[in-house]
Protein backbone atom coordinates (compact mmCIF):
# COMPACT_ATOMS: atom_id res chain seq x y z
CA UNK A 1 0.00 0.00 0.00
CA UNK A 2 1.70 3.36 -0.41
CA UNK A 3 0.86 4.86 2.80
CA UNK A 4 0.74 8.54 1.96
CA UNK A 5 -0.62 10.39 5.05
CA UNK A 6 -4.29 10.42 3.23
CA UNK A 7 -5.90 11.51 6.19
CA UNK A 8 -3.67 15.13 6.29
CA UNK A 9 -4.71 15.19 2.04
CA UNK A 10 -8.54 14.49 3.00
CA UNK A 11 -8.90 17.04 5.76
CA UNK A 12 -6.58 20.07 4.03
CA UNK A 13 -8.91 19.79 1.11
CA UNK A 14 -12.30 19.30 3.23
CA UNK A 15 -10.88 22.33 5.18
CA UNK A 16 -9.92 24.36 2.63
CA UNK A 17 -11.45 27.27 0.93
CA UNK A 18 -14.05 27.97 4.16
CA UNK A 19 -15.17 31.40 3.94
CA UNK A 20 -17.04 33.48 6.58
CA UNK A 21 -15.46 34.94 9.87
CA UNK A 22 -12.22 33.92 10.95
CA UNK A 23 -12.33 32.10 14.15
CA UNK A 24 -8.57 32.04 14.76
CA UNK A 25 -5.30 34.22 14.20
CA UNK A 26 -3.19 32.30 11.55
CA UNK A 27 -0.53 30.28 12.93
CA UNK A 28 2.62 29.49 10.86
CA UNK A 29 5.14 27.27 11.59
CA UNK A 30 8.69 28.69 13.26
CA UNK A 31 11.20 26.31 11.09
CA UNK A 32 13.60 28.69 12.86
CA UNK A 33 12.96 25.96 15.91
CA UNK A 34 14.08 22.62 15.50
CA UNK A 35 10.89 19.98 15.70
CA UNK A 36 11.64 18.99 19.41
CA UNK A 37 14.43 16.93 21.22
CA UNK A 38 14.66 13.40 21.96
CA UNK A 39 15.66 12.14 25.85
CA UNK A 40 15.82 8.41 26.46
CA UNK A 41 12.17 6.89 24.93
CA UNK A 42 10.37 10.31 25.20
CA UNK A 43 10.04 12.97 23.10
CA UNK A 44 8.98 17.07 23.54
CA UNK A 45 8.18 18.84 20.74
CA UNK A 46 9.69 22.84 20.46
CA UNK A 47 8.22 23.76 17.49
CA UNK A 48 4.51 22.22 18.05
CA UNK A 49 3.47 21.41 21.73
CA UNK A 50 3.32 18.00 22.50
CA UNK A 51 5.21 15.31 24.10
CA UNK A 52 4.69 11.29 23.88
CA UNK A 53 6.83 8.67 25.90
CA UNK A 54 7.61 5.01 24.62
CA UNK A 55 8.43 1.37 26.29
CA UNK A 56 12.65 0.88 26.57
CA UNK A 57 12.15 -1.74 23.86
CA UNK A 58 10.76 0.88 21.64
CA UNK A 59 12.74 3.36 19.53
CA UNK A 60 12.10 6.95 18.87
CA UNK A 61 13.42 8.84 15.81
CA UNK A 62 12.92 12.32 14.09
CA UNK A 63 13.68 10.82 10.64
CA UNK A 64 11.63 7.75 9.85
CA UNK A 65 13.34 4.29 9.56
CA UNK A 66 13.96 2.81 6.51
CA UNK A 67 11.98 -0.32 7.29
CA UNK A 68 8.73 1.61 6.86
CA UNK A 69 9.63 2.31 3.00
CA UNK A 70 9.65 -1.41 2.75
CA UNK A 71 6.46 -2.00 4.43
CA UNK A 72 4.22 0.30 1.74
CA UNK A 73 4.72 4.06 3.35
CA UNK A 74 6.01 6.90 0.97
CA UNK A 75 8.64 9.14 1.59
CA UNK A 76 6.69 12.06 0.74
CA UNK A 77 4.17 11.42 3.39
CA UNK A 78 6.20 10.36 6.50
CA UNK A 79 8.08 13.44 6.21
CA UNK A 80 4.97 15.25 7.23
CA UNK A 81 5.37 13.73 10.58
CA UNK A 82 7.40 15.25 13.83
CA UNK A 83 7.97 11.61 15.72
CA UNK A 84 8.33 8.18 14.74
CA UNK A 85 8.11 5.62 17.71
CA UNK A 86 9.07 1.89 16.72
CA UNK A 87 9.19 -1.24 17.55
CA UNK A 88 12.53 -2.50 15.94
CA UNK A 89 12.09 -6.28 16.26
CA UNK A 90 8.64 -6.25 14.66
CA UNK A 91 8.51 -3.06 12.80
CA UNK A 92 5.17 -2.06 14.53
CA UNK A 93 5.27 1.63 14.28
CA UNK A 94 3.23 4.90 15.21
CA UNK A 95 3.98 8.49 13.93
CA UNK A 96 3.39 11.63 15.11
CA UNK A 97 2.03 15.30 13.38
CA UNK A 98 0.65 18.76 14.58
CA UNK A 99 -0.15 20.84 11.80
CA UNK A 100 -1.95 24.59 12.22
CA UNK A 101 -5.62 24.69 11.79
CA UNK A 102 -7.25 26.71 8.89
CA UNK A 103 -8.58 30.04 9.94
CA UNK A 104 -11.72 29.67 9.21
CA UNK A 105 -12.22 26.03 10.24
CA UNK A 106 -14.64 25.10 13.04
CA UNK A 107 -14.17 21.97 14.59
CA UNK A 108 -16.67 19.46 16.77
CA UNK A 109 -16.71 15.57 17.93
CA UNK A 110 -19.09 14.98 15.61
CA UNK A 111 -17.49 16.59 12.48
CA UNK A 112 -14.14 15.00 13.78
CA UNK A 113 -15.38 11.53 13.40
CA UNK A 114 -17.12 11.90 10.41
CA UNK A 115 -13.36 13.06 9.06
CA UNK A 116 -11.93 10.13 10.20
CA UNK A 117 -14.25 7.87 8.38
CA UNK A 118 -14.36 9.59 5.38
CA UNK A 119 -10.23 8.40 5.27
CA UNK A 120 -11.69 4.78 5.15
CA UNK A 121 -12.42 4.80 1.45
CA UNK A 122 -8.62 5.97 0.76
CA UNK A 123 -7.77 3.29 2.71
CA UNK A 124 -9.36 0.81 1.18
CA UNK A 125 -8.84 1.72 -2.72
CA UNK A 126 -4.66 2.03 -1.57
CA UNK A 127 -4.53 -1.16 -0.23
CA UNK A 128 -6.67 -2.68 -3.51
CA UNK A 129 -3.86 -1.22 -5.80
CA UNK A 130 -1.47 -2.65 -3.68
CA UNK A 131 -2.53 -6.04 -3.21
CA UNK A 132 -5.38 -6.89 -5.73
CA UNK A 133 -9.10 -6.35 -5.08
CA UNK A 134 -9.54 -9.68 -3.56
CA UNK A 135 -7.67 -8.78 -0.56
CA UNK A 136 -9.65 -8.83 3.02
CA UNK A 137 -10.07 -5.95 4.88
CA UNK A 138 -12.18 -5.70 8.22
CA UNK A 139 -12.72 -1.91 9.32
CA UNK A 140 -13.82 -1.40 13.32
CA UNK A 141 -16.15 1.55 14.34
CA UNK A 142 -15.10 5.55 14.17
CA UNK A 143 -14.81 5.75 18.20
CA UNK A 144 -14.27 8.99 19.96
CA UNK A 145 -10.51 8.54 22.03
CA UNK A 146 -9.34 10.47 25.17
CA UNK A 147 -6.00 12.26 24.67
CA UNK A 148 -4.48 14.43 27.03
CA UNK A 149 -4.98 18.48 26.48
CA UNK A 150 -7.06 17.42 22.95
CA UNK A 151 -10.16 19.13 22.53
CA UNK A 152 -11.55 16.63 20.10
CA UNK A 153 -10.23 13.51 18.29
CA UNK A 154 -11.61 10.15 16.88
CA UNK A 155 -9.61 6.67 16.41
CA UNK A 156 -10.49 4.09 13.24
CA UNK A 157 -8.47 1.09 12.01
CA UNK A 158 -8.97 -1.52 9.44
CA UNK A 159 -7.46 -4.97 9.92
CA UNK A 160 -6.09 -7.48 6.98
CA UNK A 161 -3.24 -9.96 6.18
CA UNK A 162 -0.49 -9.48 4.02
CA UNK A 163 2.08 -12.38 3.30
CA UNK A 164 0.29 -14.11 6.40
CA UNK A 165 0.89 -11.65 8.72
CA UNK A 166 -2.11 -9.84 10.15
CA UNK A 167 -1.98 -6.39 10.52
CA UNK A 168 -3.93 -3.34 12.17
CA UNK A 169 -3.85 -0.05 10.28
CA UNK A 170 -5.23 2.68 12.44
CA UNK A 171 -5.64 6.44 11.77
CA UNK A 172 -6.57 9.37 14.58
CA UNK A 173 -7.63 12.93 13.53
CA UNK A 174 -8.18 15.26 16.37
CA UNK A 175 -8.26 18.97 16.65
CA UNK A 176 -7.17 21.08 19.66
CA UNK A 177 -6.94 25.00 19.37
CA UNK A 178 -5.43 25.63 17.35
CA UNK A 179 -4.00 22.76 16.03
CA UNK A 180 -4.83 19.79 14.16
CA UNK A 181 -3.27 16.34 15.16
CA UNK A 182 -2.51 13.15 12.62
CA UNK A 183 -1.56 9.66 14.19
CA UNK A 184 -1.00 7.09 11.93
CA UNK A 185 -0.03 3.79 13.16
CA UNK A 186 0.34 0.10 12.62
CA UNK A 187 0.68 -3.18 14.37
CA UNK A 188 2.02 -6.19 12.60
CA UNK A 189 0.79 -9.06 15.22
CA UNK A 190 3.65 -11.36 15.22
CA UNK A 191 3.73 -14.04 17.54
CA UNK A 192 4.59 -14.20 21.21
CA UNK A 193 4.88 -9.87 20.77
CA UNK A 194 3.09 -7.24 23.28
CA UNK A 195 3.12 -4.35 20.51
CA UNK A 196 -1.11 -3.33 20.94
CA UNK A 197 -0.73 -3.24 24.65
CA UNK A 198 2.70 -1.35 24.06
CA UNK A 199 0.39 1.35 21.37
CA UNK A 200 -1.74 1.57 24.12
CA UNK A 201 0.60 2.77 26.70
CA UNK A 202 2.41 4.95 23.98
CA UNK A 203 -0.95 6.89 23.64
CA UNK A 204 -1.59 6.96 26.95
CA UNK A 205 1.37 9.04 27.39
CA UNK A 206 0.53 11.44 24.34
CA UNK A 207 -0.05 14.98 25.87
CA UNK A 208 -0.33 18.55 23.94
CA UNK A 209 0.59 21.07 26.31
CA UNK A 210 0.56 25.00 26.50
CA UNK A 211 3.32 27.25 25.32
CA UNK A 212 2.21 29.33 28.05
Amino acid sequence: MKRKLFLIFVLIFTLSGCAGIPVREPVKEDLALPIGKIEGNQFTGVRFPFKVSAPSHWKMAAEYPEFMLGLGYEKEGLEESEVFVFNPSTQSNIQFDLTPAGRYSKFSQEFIERLTTAATGSFKQELEEEHGKGIEVTVGPTEPITLKGVQFAAKKYATYTVKGLKREQGWIYGFTEPYQLFILYVILDKEGSKDREDMKRILDSFEVFSKK
